[in-house]
């Protein structure tokens, strides 16, 4: 209990640095430049994976994927979230049509399994979004933020409801960009809102 009190403490101050800090990064924190000049700061403990053009995911805590071919959206336990570019946002709904704020990202033409736990399977988003609006990813950049519900079921035969997570989206149609949050990351929107553009 007292490993994971202080754990959370350093965490906290990790993050109350990340966003009082001046032009250049602080201890234990690091910048990412991403594109069209978004730059973040994040924990300097995060790892940043370009996995492909316009697809970068930021490793946030346990990733047993991680160096494995499995290593990619729709794996399970990697605490992370992704930053989107053009090529992602194309095919980000199912059947790979374009990415819209008014569907969750999900591309994908079958079942996979579920964000938190590889023995159960990722079953539908629900039909709205449990909350809908603008939030800004830096000074003057005002992103489609949502938060939808996904659920997770069971194996076959009878396929109940397991349990569900949270998927959340901030989306800049004009400089193409999506970031996508299946782990409620602590301290993301902050880290989002905090943003700077060159």
């Amino acid at each position: 209990m007292i490993s994971r009190t202080l754990a959370a403490a350093a965490a906290g101050l990790a993050l109350a640095a990340l966003v009082s800090s001046p032009a250049a990064a602080a201890p234990g924190v690091k910048q990412v430049h991403l594109r069209n000049g978004l730059t973040i700061k994040i924990p300097s403990t995060w790892k940043v994976y370009k996995v492909a053009k316009d697809y970068t995911r930021v490793v946030t805590g346990a990733c047993a994927t991680a160096g494995t071919r499995d290593f990619g959206y729709r794996d399970s336990g990697c605490r992370s979230f992704w930053v989107f570019g053009p090529a992602a946002i194309r095919v980000g709904h199912e059947t790979f049509n374009p990415y819209d704020p008014s569907r969750p990202y999900s591309p994908a033409t079958d079942v996979g399994p579920c964000v938190y736990n590889k023995k159960l399977w990722m079953s539908s988003f629900r039909t709205k979004p449990v909350v809908k609006g603008y939030k800004l990813v830096g000074a003057g950049h005002n992103a489609h933020y949502r938060e939808w519900t996904g659920n997770c079921v069971y194996g076959p035969p009878k396929y109940n409801y397991a349990g569900s997570f949270t998927q959340r989206e901030w989306y800049l149609p004009k400089s193409k960009i999506l970031v996508v949050d299946q782990w409620k990351t602590p301290g993301l929107a902050t880290i989002l809102r905090t943003a700077t553009w060159n």
